[in-house]
């Protein structure tokens, strides 16, 4: 018979508090799939999810400690995730950009900076994947707190219950928050709605 996952993530969880590095790996291979997925759904980016994720490994080696079970793991790993994504979208507000104009520095020559574009072309992709892509774009145009919204319930399949242990919010406040992101994904999607039956 299958072991329940939740005691197991208990034990581990214990003894990582005791101080065994290799539990605190096996928790990270259990979850580190989950966690880079989850970033990738929030940022959009693969660099830039990877970067969540390392940091959500460092935060939760210096702080599982504190954990004390009042929510699942899974939960408080979501709350950490989240808060992460967050804080480095503040920092990126707080960056300086780089124009799109600048050149190369090479040993013996100056070359336009080429910059790759990923965007999807209608010649090459299934009408399937173009609606994907223009789904994926609106929900990561919205606000962070909104994309974490819908990310969270719509794409990952979390109860409000799950969303406001994680997100540390009343129940009512994740059903309001969650009813005005889908007004907002709503609306972005509305120009493109006929185009891919969305």
């Amino acid at each position: 018979m299958d072991r329940d996952p939740t005691i197991e993530d208990r034990e581990l969880i214990a003894r990582c508090q005791s101080g065994s590095r290799e539990a605190f790996d096996q928790l990270i291979d259990r979850y580190q799939r989950r966690i880079y997925t989850f970033a990738y759904r929030l940022t959009g980016n693969p660099d830039d999810a990877a970067d969540v994720a390392a940091d959500t490994f460092v935060r939760l080696y210096s702080s599982i400690g504190s954990f004390r079970g009042d929510s699942s793991f899974v939960t408080w790993l979501y709350r950490v995730v989240t808060n992460i994504f967050l804080d480095s979208r503040k920092r990126q507000r707080n960056r300086t950009t780089l124009s799109l104009d600048t050149v190369v520095q090479h040993d013996d020559c100056v070359v336009p900076r080429q910059i790759e574009d990923n965007s999807p072309s209608p010649q090459q992709l299934a009408e399937t994947r173009d609606r994907s892509a223009a789904l994926q774009s609106a929900i990561a145009s919205l606000p962070e707190y909104q994309r974490v919204m819908i990310v969270l319930y719509h794409v990952d399949g979390l109860a409000y219950e799950e969303i406001a242990e994680a997100l540390d919010l009343p129940i009512g406040t994740v059903k309001s928050r969650l009813n005005r992101a889908r007004l907002a994904l709503r609306q972005l999607l509305d120009p493109v709605r006929e185009q891919y039956g969305l």
